[in-house]
């Protein structure tokens, strides 16, 4: 059922509340899936705990959401739909201070009004389906649990951002090793099996080790792996890392859409108000 709990009504007639429907929520998200989903993912039991969903109503039907996970901050935020009703659930339900937001890009002035965003590269979702998928020949082996500090050792994470074993358990890893080594690995962000999607990410490549091809064999054998139970795997790629997508092409993902991922810091808190004299002296350095 969707919680009419802390509801608020703006001029122009959206309506703001918080829900927990998780019907209502899939059926809004279906209508873009690929871009949708991590939230898509999120509304599996295993992850919907630690989420909470602001939504915006034109008397019953939903005009946007706004998805928040919980986190230490700056916590993801994920937003969709009409950009007005971004605007109404950013200003009067979801209101982190700082958070790291997805959204279009036609989203961007609505968010202006209420966070000051920070400048960033154009982002790609880029998508593969069993249809489309080129698998690339290679060898990579399935990482297990008790591989974890080898992955993290690759990754270059320090005590305070460790990975858990459960990822590996959790999600599907690949790896190429060199002399033992791991040099080389590919893995998931979350996978829905309700959904029948999943989000490849975490691919790197150790850079003595970098032009090899080992970063397409890895995302290669983990998108396989995937699209045995999956319908659609997507992942992330910055717009301006032409090898990375070129890769991801040859391996048959396609460009779905492009989006803005930013850090945003809501206007007018505290600690927006200490930060504005030093950005003054010490402006953003703007894209080329």
């Amino acid at each position: 059922m969707v919680s009419f709990a802390r509801s608020r009504v703006r001029t122009g007639g959206l309506a703001v509340r918080f829900t927990t429907d998780r019907a209502l929520l899939r059926s809004f998200l279906e209508q873009d899936r690929l871009f949708a989903a991590y939230a898509l993912c999120d509304l599996d039991d295993q992850e919907f705990s630690r989420t909470r969903w602001g939504v915006a109503y034109d008397g019953l039907t939903p005009r946007a959401l706004v998805l928040e996970y919980a986190g230490l901050a700056p916590q993801p935020l994920f937003a969709m739909g009409e950009p007005d009703g971004i605007e109404v659930v950013l200003r009067d339900l979801v209101r982190p201070r700082v958070a790291y937001l997805a959204m279009r890009h036609e989203a961007l002035p609505a968010v202006e009004r209420v966070y000051r965003v920070d400048p960033g590269p154009e982002m790609i979702r880029m998508a593969v389906d069993r249809v489309t998928f080129r698998p690339h020949p290679g060898l990579a082996a399935r990482l297990v649990p008790g591989e974890i500090a080898d992955l993290n050792h690759l990754y270059d994470l320090g005590f305070t951002s460790w990975l858990p074993s459960a990822a590996i358990a959790e999600g599907v890893y690949y790896g190429v090793r060199v002399r033992g080594h791991l040099v080389a690995a590919a893995g998931t962000h979350v996978i829905s099996r309700e959904a029948r999607l999943a989000v490849v990410g975490n691919v790197l490549t150790h850079r003595d080790f970098r032009g090899r091809g080992f970063a397409r064999i890895t995302t290669s054998a983990v998108t396989q792996e995937l699209l045995r139970s999956c319908d659609e795997v997507v992942l992330n790629v910055r717009a301006d890392n032409a090898p990375a997508v070129a890769a991801y092409q040859a391996l048959g993902y396609r460009e779905h859409c492009r989006f803005a991922e930013r850090l945003v810091h809501r206007r007018g808190s505290s600690l927006d108000g200490m930060m504005a004299p030093i950005r003054r002296l010490f402006p953003a350095r703007k894209e080329p």
